[in-house]
């Protein structure tokens, strides 16, 4: 196992969708090995503008950050358990997800995604996302794919 001083942050994106939870097993284990704190982000954003008049209307109470923090705290607790979700560091942020991901990714050792999450064609072979971070991250980045058949 790598020296604890010598650690670095592995930077994990969950939305709560499959392949983010696969992400987040994938970089769990990856820690485990390294000795990396972990980092599991979250981020949301209002929906365009052009699509206001689509939408119902908002109800008050409405909070995103608060549901994108609850999607994040039960994504970590259904996947590790109580105990060991507790040791993860979470972030909430507001904005685009890939940019997001990148800003937090800035001094980290690694940072991992699922090859898609909720938003985007669910056909697509890598998502938006994905793509994004592969081209411009700051640091490695791993895209854990579906396990083939």
């Amino acid at each position: 196992m790598a020296d604890k001083a010598a650690a670095g942050r592995i930077v994990v994106g969950v939305d709560g969708s499959e392949p983010s939870i696969k992400a987040l097993r994938w970089a769990v284990r990856q820690a485990g090995l390294t000795g990396d704190s972990l980092e599991a982000v979250i981020s949301w954003e209002y929906p365009a503008a052009g699509w206001a008049g689509m939408v119902a209307a908002i109800p008050s109470d409405f909070d995103p950050q608060k549901l994108a923090a609850q999607v994040l705290d039960e994504s970590l607790e259904q996947t590790l358990g109580a105990e060991a979700a507790a040791a993860v560091a979470r972030t909430v942020l507001i904005g685009n997800p890939a940019q997001a991901l990148l800003d937090r990714s800035q001094g980290a050792s690694l940072l991992v995604v699922g090859h898609r999450g909720y938003s985007g064609f669910k056909a697509t072979l890598l998502g938006s996302v994905g793509l994004h971070l592969a081209q411009h991250a700051p640091c490695p980045v791993v895209v854990v794919r579906e396990e083939a058949a």
